[in-house]
């Protein structure tokens, strides 16, 4: 009997923490389509506060940066951490642990301690070198904390290389800029891919490092959003919100699926081999 007990209770505490969690969300996103401003009465049906969004001139300006800014730093963060992946891998195992513990750093770290640094160091760049905060210290502040998730996507999937098809394709004449096209890059893919989502996915969601480190010419969404809160909370901040959170749902279940496809598929090469 104490076993069920605990199991009830287990279960309606999972229950109430997602309530907790979602209700809030659910809220918003009902009274996205309220035909009146009210936040707490139900109107009716409407879609004019999307209508209006998307002939607000500011909102489009920063959600155009944020995708800007987000594709970019996704596509560098694909790049660099692959081949950072790669270096750790190569890498012996009394040397590649502590650098893999560097490496999570920024993954556990404190949002406010990386964007704090990272501006300060902007700040004493830019009086060396003459520039000041804008989009360029925006993307690279982006690439740097997507690199680590990167690496992380990407090293599971080197581990279950098989060095054997690299020595393989070197034996049968292969550059290693090829092997590492042909043989290297179609193995991993699946993790730059999933690196390259996750990346893609932090860096729309990002507030407090781009807050400090885009300067005053440059906003992304999520500062926009910040800012029109401060005065008040429009229907229209509803509705943006809904589609950033319809967005970042849609990406990690893209994610998920992919992880379960390729679980999958390694049980099978594991049951065929």
């Amino acid at each position: 009997m104490s076993g069920r007990k605990t199991g009830v209770g287990g279960r309606a505490l999972v229950i109430l923490t997602f309530i907790f969690l979602y209700l809030p969300i659910i809220i918003l996103i009902i009274f996205s389509f309220n035909s009146t401003k009210s936040r707490s009465v139900w109107s009716g049906f409407t879609l004019e506060w999307y209508e209006k969004l998307f002939s607000n001139e500011l909102i489009l300006s920063s959600l155009y940066t944020t995708l800007a800014v987000s594709a970019l730093a996704a596509a560098f963060s694909a790049v660099f951490g692959t081949f950072a992946a790669i270096g750790f891998f190569n890498m012996k195992r009394r040397l590649r642990t502590p650098m893999l513990t560097v490496n999570n750093i920024p993954v556990i770290n404190a949002d406010i301690i990386t964007g704090v640094s990272l501006s300060l160091l902007f700040v004493f760049a830019g009086s060396i070198f003459k520039f000041n905060l804008g989009f360029g210290t925006l993307l690279i502040a982006h690439i740097s904390f997507n690199i680590p998730y990167v690496i992380l996507s990407v090293m599971p999937k080197l581990y279950r290389l098989d060095r054997n098809l690299i020595e393989a394709a070197r034996d049968l004449g292969c550059t290693w800029f090829r092997g590492f096209i042909k043989v290297i890059v179609p193995e991993i893919m699946p993790g730059i891919i999933n690196g390259l989502i996750i990346a893609f996915t932090m860096s729309i969601d990002d507030f407090v490092i781009s807050y400090f480190t885009a300067g005053s010419r440059v906003q992304t969404l999520s500062m926009t959003i910040y800012a029109m809160t401060r005065k008040r909370v429009s229907p229209e901040i509803n509705a943006v919100s809904t589609l950033l959170f319809a967005t970042v749902l849609t990406l990690l279940v893209i994610i998920n699926i992919r992880e379960i496809r390729q679980e999958k598929h390694g049980k099978k090469t594991e049951k065929e081999t």
